[in-house]
């Protein structure tokens, strides 16, 4: 099972970013091999619509999965469109974070946990 997590860095030991849209890197975790990579959130400065095309970016790479500080209603609902659980609230090191997932400790997020949007202009 691949595994995203919003990141502030490259290593298992860097922080769950709090902002899924903004966050500087994502981590991707095989939970079966227990090898992980990380890419650069290259949406991350996209002022209109960054969460949805981050979104998509994570869905492309086929993740199960995606664990995050915070979540936009509209980036959740492409995720869950996917299938793709969403892992919201979540606080600590990546590591630790992954471990949590593993002993299944983490709570679904809903689209209600999703923040209201508070971007401007059009949706």
């Amino acid at each position: 099972m691949k595994v995203g997590i919003s990141s502030s860095g490259t290593t298992l030991e860097s922080t769950v970013d709090p902002r899924f849209g903004k966050c500087p890197y994502f981590i991707i975790y095989d939970t079966d091999s227990n090898i992980f990579s990380y890419i650069k959130n290259q949406e991350r400065q996209v002022t209109e619509g960054g969460g949805i095309k981050v979104a998509h970016m994570i869905s492309d790479m086929e993740v199960d999965s995606v664990i995050t500080g915070n979540i936009g209603p509209n980036a959740y609902g492409v995720l869950s469109s996917d299938l793709i659980e969403v892992y919201s609230g979540v606080t600590g090191t990546v590591k630790n974070a992954i471990n949590r997932f593993k002993s299944d400790e983490l709570e679904l997020a809903s689209e209600s946990d999703a923040p209201p949007y508070s971007g401007t202009g059009s949706k």
